[in-house]
């Protein structure tokens, strides 16, 4: 016998969503990845990474309500599924701002690490020292 026979509960297994619904859903999250990939050419400083993730969670809860059929599960299923998206969060922000606190920008320069690189090559000997002004 299923598990999934009987449903006592009030709850099935299949949850028939209408093409309508779901079509409305998708142009929806179409719409949300244009909009993101839009917000990418403004200049919003560091709110830049909040509304990314705004957007991003408005998007996962649309694929969890519809999708995922959350949205008529049983609650203690929906509880399971959004504490896990809690911890996450939690994970992301400890990371952030201990990213803040160690270094204050993510890009290296790289034009200071090839500069300090030649400086460190020591010259062979026999060989005479090019500086700047005769390289050119």
């Amino acid at each position: 016998m299923s598990a999934h026979g009987d449903s006592k509960d009030g709850y099935d297994f299949a949850h028939p969503l209408p093409v309508p619904m779901l079509l409305s859903v998708f142009f929806a999250l179409v719409l949300l990845t244009i909009i993101t990939v839009a917000q990418a050419s403004f200049d919003i400083g560091s709110l830049d990474i909040v509304v990314v993730m705004v957007i991003a969670t408005i998007k996962a809860a649309l694929v969890m309500a519809f999708f995922m059929h959350m949205a008529y599960d049983k609650p203690f299923n929906v509880i399971v599924f959004l504490s896990s998206f809690a911890f996450v969060a939690l994970f992301l922000i400890f990371t952030m701002s201990d990213s803040k606190q160690t270094s204050p920008d993510f890009e290296p320069v790289i034009e200071e690490v090839a500069a300090m690189e030649v400086a460190s090559t020591p010259v062979a000997a026999g060989e005479p020292e090019v500086s700047e002004s005769t390289a050119e």
